[in-house]
C-alpha cells in the first residue's frame, strides 16, 4: 500500500485548505478593522 493513496490525500488536502481559509479570514478580517478605524479618524478629523 503506497503513501499517496486517495484518503490520506484528500485528509492532507482538507487540513491544507483549511488553513489556507484561516488565513484568508484574518485578512479579511484586518482590512475590515482598518477601514473601520480609518472611517473613525476620517470623522474625528472633520470635527
Amino acid at each position: 500500500m503506497g503513501r499517496n493513496n486517495e484518503r490520506n490525500i484528500k485528509k492532507h488536502n482538507d487540513k491544507l485548505h483549511k488553513a489556507q481559509n484561516k488565513v484568508k479570514q484574518a485578512e479579511i478580517a484586518r482590512k475590515e478593522k482598518l477601514k473601520e478605524i480609518i472611517k473613525k479618524f476620517n470623522e474625528n478629523k472633520e470635527e
